[in-house]
C-alpha cells in the first residue's frame, strides 16, 4: 500500500486528537481543541498513524506553493521563472525579486517559509505535550522512542528556520501563552544538535516498512551530518571531522547490512513509484489521490508549457513557468546523462509521437536553452525540469516520494568535508556518485586536486540587457560546487549550497546582479514582527 496512505489516516486520526494543524502563527493557541478522551496506540501501525500527522508540516513548507523549494531555488544561479509571454509569471514580480535578491519582508516567499515551519514545531509539540499529559497514552520503551522521534522531527523543522532566517525563536512548551523570544543562530544550532544526539539512540534502526518516511537512526545521522556541514556559517566554526563521522555511521551501516546505496541509475530514484529506492534514506510519501492540496508537488504543472498537456496526457493544463538558466545548463558535460535526464529539452511530441505545435501558431515546440531575460520569454525558451518522472495521465499532482536525504548526498557531505579539513579521499568520493552518470567511464574520475579548484560556471549578467562575463575560476572548491549542482539540481538546495562557497551573494548570473551579503539571509516576515514585540529583524 503506497505510504501516502498512512500519512493520510495519520491526518485524520490526530486532527480528531490534536486538533486541525492549519494553525500557522507562532504560537499556537488552539489549546481548547485538545480532547480529554485518552489514546493508546498499541501496535508500530497505531504509532505510525499517530506521528506521521507531524511529518505533514514538512511536506507543505517544502513543496506547496511559494514554498521552501522555491525559497531555495529562484534566488540562486540554477532556476529562474521569467516572465512569459501569454501565460503571465509576472505575479507583482515576486520570481523577480527571488531572482535578484531584492524581496520585501511582505513577499509570500518569506512568509511560507516560516509560518509553515512553525506549523511543522507546533504539531511537534503538541504530541509531545499529550504524550506528557497522559491524553497519549503510551508507556515504556514505546514512549521513549516516540518522544525521542518527536524531538529529532522537531529538530528538522529548525534545521530549515536556522537556514532560512538564522536568529529564531526556539518554542518548545505548547502550552506557554508568553510570547517566544529570539535565540542567536548559534544558539538555534547548538539546540537542534543537542536534541538529535541526546535521541538519536532511542530512534528505530529499521529503513523502511513503518519507519518509512520517519526518522529512523540514519535520517537522524544524516541530518546532524548537516549541521555540521554547514556548522561554519551557522555557529561560526567548522565541525568537518564531525561531519566525516556522522557520514561514517550510516555508510558503515549501509555497509554492512545493503540496506543503502546508490541506484544503478540516478533516474530510479525519481521515478513515481520510488518507494522503494535503497537510495532513500528520508522521503515525504505522496500520492495524487490522497494528497488533496492543489498545489502539492505541482513540479510537471509549474515547468512545462501548456502544450505539453498533449505529450503527457494530463488531466489539468500545466502552467508553464520554471526553466533552468543557461548558463548553468552551459556547465554540464555534454556527455553527462543527467543534462539528458533530469531537463527537458529539444522538439515536443504528442502522446502519438506527432509534432507538439504551439499554441501561439508559431510551428512546433521546441524547448532552447536560450531565455531573453527575467523580464520576457515565450514558451519555448529554456530547459524545463524533468528529474521527477511525469507519469502518463496524472493529475495536477504528483505521486513521486520526495527524497529528502538520500545515500549520494551522505558521500558528497563526507567528500566535502575530507576535502575542506585536507584530508584524502574526496575524489574517489565523487566518482562513485559520478559512475552512474556517464557512458564512459574515464570521464566519470575526478580527483582531490580537481576538485579544490574553481568552478567551470561562467558566471556574469547574461541577459538581452546586458552581456558581462566573471568566470568561475576564482572560486575556492568550486569544482566541487559544481558536482553538488550537476547532481542534486531541482532538489531544493542550491541557496544553501551557493552560500556555504560563498557564491551567493558575491557573483552576478542571468538578470541577476552582486547583492548585498546581509542577503543570505531571509528577513523575518512582517506579519511574524508585528505579532512578537520580542522579534529582532534580520539586516537588510
Amino acid at each position: 500500500m503506497k505510504n501516502i496512505i498512512r500519512l493520510f489516516s495519520a491526518c485524520l486520526l490526530t486532527s480528531a486528537l490534536v486538533g486541525s494543524t492549519a494553525c500557522t502563527s507562532l504560537l499556537d493557541e488552539s489549546y481548547g481543541q485538545v480532547m480529554s478522551n485518552k489514546y493508546s496506540p498499541k501496535t508500530e501501525e497505531e504509532v505510525s498513524y499517530l506521528v506521521n500527522a507531524a511529518y505533514i508540516p514538512w511536506r507543505e513548507t517544502l513543496l506547496q506553493w511559494n514554498g521552501v523549494v522555491r525559497s531555495q531555488e529562484l534566488c540562486a544561479d540554477q532556476d529562474v521563472i521569467p516572465a512569459r509571454d501569454g501565460t503571465g509569471w509576472v505575479d507583482g514580480y515576486i520570481y523577480k525579486r527571488w531572482h535578484q535578491h531584492t524581496w520585501t519582508t511582505e513577499d509570500d516567499g518569506v512568509l511560507q517559509g516560516w509560518e509553515r515551519t512553525y506549523n511543522g514545531v507546533n504539531t511537534c509539540n503538541r504530541i509531545l505535550s499529550q504524550i506528557e499529559e497522559g491524553t497519549i497514552n503510551v508507556e515504556g520503551d514505546t514512549k521513549a522512542a516516540l518522544v525521542a522521534e518527536l524531538k529529532v522531527l522537531r529538530a528538522s523543522y529548525y534545521y530549515i528556520l536556522i537556514d532560512l532566517y538564522g536568529n529564531v525563536p526556539l518554542v518548545t512548551d505548547f502550552k506557554d501563552e508568553s510570547l517566544p523570544k529570539q535565540s542567536t543562530r548559534r544558539e538555534v544550532f547548538d539546540f537542534i544538535v543537542k536534541e538529535i544526539k541526546d535521541n538519536i539512540d532511542l530512534l528505530s534502526e529499521t529503513p523502511r516498512g513503518y519507519y518509512y518516511g520517519r526518522f529512523n537512526k540514519w535520517a537522524a545521522h544524516t541530518l546532524l551530518a548537516k549541521m555540521y556541514l554547514n556548522a561554519e556559517i551557522w555557529a561560526g566554526e567548522a565541525h568537518w571531522q564531525d561531519c566525516i563521522d556522522e557520514c561514517q555511521a550510516v555508510i558503515d551501516f549501509a555497509t554492512s547490512t545493503n540496506e543503502y546505496g546508490l541506484e544503478e541509475k540516478q533516474k530510479n530514484v525519481f521515478i513515481t513509484q520510488n518507494e522503494n529506492s535503497k537510495e532513500i534514506i528520508f522521503a515525504l510519501p505522496f500520492d495524487e489521490i490522497y494528497v488533496t492540496g492543489w498545489n502539492d508537488f505541482d513540479f510537471h504543472m509549474y515547468t512545462l508549457a501548456a502544450e505539453n498537456q498533449d505529450t503527457y496526457q494530463f488531466t489539468e493544463r500545466p502552467w508553464g513557468g520554471v526553466c533552468a538558466i543557461p548558463q548553468f545548463i552551459d556547465s554540464f558535460d555534454p556527455d553527462d546523462l543527467r543534462l539528458k535526464e533530469n531537463y527537458i529539452q529539444g522538439p515536443q511530441l504528442t502522446a502519438s509521437g506527432e509534432p507538439l505545435q504551439r499554441s501561439d501558431g508559431k510551428g512546433q515546440l521546441i524547448y532552447i536553452n536560450e531565455v531573453p531575460s527575467i523580464e520576457s520569454s515565450d514558451s519555448g525558451h529554456g530547459y524545463r525540469w524533468g528529474k521527477f518522472e511525469y507519469a502518463k495521465g496524472i493529475t495536477n499532482r504528483l505521486s513521486n516520494d520526495w527524497p529528502l536525504f538520500r545515500y549520494a548526498d551522505v558521500l558528497m557531505m563526507k567528500a566535502e568535508a575530507l576535502m575542506r579539513s585536507g584530508q584524502p579521499g574526496a575524489g574517489a568520493l565523487v566518482t562513485e556518485v559520478r559512475k552512474r552518470a556517464f557512458e564512459d567511464p574515464s570521464k566519470a574520475i575526478v580527483t582531490d586536486a580537481q576538485l579544490e579548484g574553481g568552478s567551470c560556471y561562467d558566471y556574469g549578467r547574461r541577459d538581452t540587457n546586458m552581456e558581462t562575463h566573471e568566470g568561475g575560476a576564482d572560486i575556492k572548491y568550486g569544482r566541487f560546487l559544481d558536482e553538488l549542482g550537476w547532481e542534486f539540481c531541482q532538489e531544493g538546495r542550491r541557496r544553501q549550497d551557493m552560500i556555504r562557497f560563498g557564491v551567493f551573494t558575491t557573483k552576478s548570473w542571468f538578470s541577476h546582479d552582486k547583492s548585498n551579503p546581509n542577503r543570505n539571509l531571509f528577513p523575518i516576515p512582517n506579519k511574524a514582527m508585528l505579532t512578537n514585540s520580542n522579534l529582532v529583524q534580520n539586516p537588510q
